[in-house]
C-alpha cells in the first residue's frame, strides 16, 4: 500500500495509457463501462470522505480567510478567466457546454492526493470538499445560462445534477460519517476505517481507467473538434497558479493552505461532471463527454508539473 501511495503518479499514468489503448482498440467497451463510472466515483468519494476529520470540520470552516480565498478563486476569478478563454477560442455549443461544465467546477476527488504530493494540507482540502460541491452545483446552472445563453435550459435539465449530488456526495458522505462513528466503538468499525485508508490510490486508478477507456473512442472519432479545446485547457493550467499566488498574498495564507488553494483553483471536476454530460441528449452527450475526458488527460499531465511548481511558487 505504501508503494502504491509513493508511486501513485505512475499508477495513474498507467491507468490512463491502458485505458486509452483499450478504448481505441475495443469500440464496444463504452457500453459496458459507462454504467460503472458513477458507482466507482461514489465509492472513491466514500473512502476519501472517510478520511475527513469531521470532528475538526468546524475548525476548518471557522478559518474565514481560507474559506473566503477558496470561494473567491473558484467561483469569481476562475469564471472570469474561463469567460476570457472562450472568447479567445470560440467553440460550437456542444463543445462549449463541455468546456464550461468541466472548467467551472472545482475538483473534489483526485485533487486530494495531488495536493498531498504538492506539499499542501490534504486534510484541509478534504474538509472543504462538501462545501465546494454544494456551491458548484448551485452556481453551475447560473454560469451555464450566462456563458451559453438561456436556451441551454432546454438541453440541460436539473435532474442529473440533483441525482449526482445525492448519489456522489450525500450518500458517500453519510456512509463515511457512519463508518467513523462505528469505528469509535467497535473493532470491526476500526478495521473498516483502516481499510478505507488503503484504497484511494487503487480506486482512483480504476476510475481513471474506466473513464478513459469508456470515452476514448469518442475522443478519437471527434479528434479534430476536440483538439480545438486543448489550448484552452493548457492556458488555464498555466494561468491559475499565478492567480492563486496573488490570492494567497492578499489573504496572507500559510504556505500549506496556499498550496491547497492553488491545487483547488487549478484542478477541475472532470470525473464528477462526466455523468452529467452523459445524461445530455444525443450528439450533445457524445461531444461534451469527449471534451471533458480530453480535459482530464490534459490536466493529469499538468498535475505532474504542478506538484513541482506550486511548492516553489508558494513558499
Amino acid at each position: 500500500m505504501k508503494t502504491a501511495e509513493n508511486n501513485q503518479i505512475f499508477l495513474y499514468a498507467c491507468a490512463i495509457v491502458t485505458g486509452g489503448i483499450t478504448g481505441v482498440l475495443s469500440t464496444n467497451i463504452s457500453s459496458f463501462l459507462n454504467p460503472l463510472i458513477s458507482p466507482l466515483i461514489a465509492v472513491l468519494l466514500y473512502v476519501m470522505f472517510a478520511q475527513i476529520p469531521f470532528l475538526k470540520l468546524r475548525e476548518v470552516l471557522s478559518d474565514t480567510k481560507y474559506i473566503m480565498a477558496l470561494l473567491l478563486g473558484n467561483f469569481i476569478l476562475v469564471p472570469g478567466l474561463v469567460w476570457i478563454l472562450i472568447i479567445l477560442f470560440p467553440q460550437q455549443p456542444a463543445i462549449l457546454l463541455g468546456v464550461c461544465l468541466v472548467l467551472l467546477t472545482p475538483c473534489i476527488d483526485y485533487v486530494i492526493p495531488f495536493t498531498k504530493l504538492g506539499q499542501g494540507d490534504e486534510k484541509l482540502v478534504l474538509s472543504s470538499t462538501p462545501l465546494l460541491f454544494i456551491i458548484q452545483i448551485l452556481l453551475l446552472p447560473v454560469y451555464l445560462t450566462i456563458f451559453i445563453g438561456p436556451e441551454i435550459t432546454e438541453v440541460v435539465s436539473i435532474g442529473p445534477f440533483v441525482e449526482a449530488f445525492l448519489l456522489l456526495i450525500v450518500v458517500p458522505l453519510i456512509l463515511a460519517v457512519i463508518t467513523q462513528l462505528f469505528a469509535r466503538n467497535t473493532n470491526a468499525g476500526k478495521m473498516l476505517l483502516s481499510a478505507t485508508e488503503k484504497l484511494p490510490e487503487f480506486l482512483m486508478a480504476a476510475v481513471l481507467f474506466t473513464v478513459v477507456a469508456a470515452q476514448m473512442g469518442k475522443v478519437y472519432n471527434d479528434l479534430n473538434l476536440i483538439l480545438s479545446v486543448v489550448p484552452i485547457y493548457i492556458l488555464y493550467l498555466m494561468i491559475t497558479p499565478f492567480i492563486s499566488k496573488i490570492i494567497v498574498s492578499v489573504f496572507n495564507l500559510t504556505p500549506r493552505a496556499g498550496r491547497v488553494l492553488a491545487f483547488s483553483v487549478g484542478t477541475r471536476n472532470s470525473l464528477v461532471v462526466l455523468p452529467l454530460s452523459l445524461a445530455l441528449p444525443g450528439e450533445w452527450a457524445v461531444i461534451a463527454s469527449a471534451v471533458i475526458v480530453t480535459q482530464t488527460i490534459t490536466e493529469l499531465i499538468g498535475e505532474l508539473f504542478y506538484i513541482k511548481l506550486i511548492p516553489k511558487l508558494i513558499k
